[in-house]
């Protein structure tokens, strides 16, 4: 199991430097095997075309945020806050150029991996999400079409930069503790959170996300399914 695991892993470390380099179009199985130094018949016992190998590299990519989120919730629940899950993302994905694609659902570099369920989408469906942070009050309950502004206010945050080079100079951390205190004054409650509700928060955020990361290993490694 954990030499299939490293196999699938080396093919996905291929794949993603050349997505990165060439985007999704130019790519094939061939190109990866050789890059990988494999044949390319071994990349198709893990995944049965290339379609499926990528989505496979976007999940990987997606398991690293959640569980670095996880992490830093289960050491500390005021993580928890929205503002905070939303900072922590926000550099997250600058880190990572893959995951700044799929946040900014870049055509260019994704192709038509930008139609993936994964590319641009929420790890946790917004309802769910939103149904979680409200019952434990930590967002407010008073701002109309609440999850519409907050959407357009974060992706604004994301997507600025390909729209405007003004702002390009800014470092990451400015970027993202000005998204944070735009979240923080725009759509979170005035009062500070009880110690109780952060740890419950926490606990149900974390168990979701964990769930998805497992699910996720689980799809990227198809040939160690039962």
């Amino acid at each position: 199991m954990a030499e299939q695991t490293n196999r699938a892993d080396r093919i996905l470390d291929a794949a993603g430097k050349l997505l990165l380099r060439f985007g999704y179009r130019k790519v094939t199985i061939e190109d990866i095997s050789r890059q990988a130094g494999i044949g390319k018949g071994t990349v198709y016992l893990h995944w049965r075309t290339k379609q499926e190998l990528f989505e496979a590299l976007l999940r990987r990519e997606s398991i690293a945020l959640v569980e670095e989120i996880v992490t830093r919730m289960r050491a500390d629940p005021a993580e928890a806050r929205p503002h905070r899950i939303a900072r922590t993302t926000f550099l997250l994905c600058h880190r990572e150029p893959l995951m700044m694609a799929i946040m900014t659902g870049d055509a260019e570099l994704l192709g038509q991996l930008k139609e993936s369920p994964l590319a641009g989408q929420d790890l946790v469906s917004a309802e769910e999400y939103f149904e979680i942070i409200t019952r434990h009050g930590l967002v407010r309950t008073d701002v109309p079409d609440l999850f519409y502004a907050w959407e357009a206010t974060t992706n604004g945050f994301y997507l600025l930069d390909s729209i405007s080079p003004a702002f390009t100079s800014l470092d990451a951390e400015t970027k993202a503790d000005a998204l944070a205190r735009t979240l923080r004054a725009a759509f979170e409650p005035a009062e500070e959170p009880s110690e109780e509700a952060l740890t419950a928060a926490a606990a149900e955020l974390s168990t979701i996300f964990a769930n998805i990361a497992s699910s996720y290993r689980k799809w990227i490694y198809y040939d160690e399914k039962g």
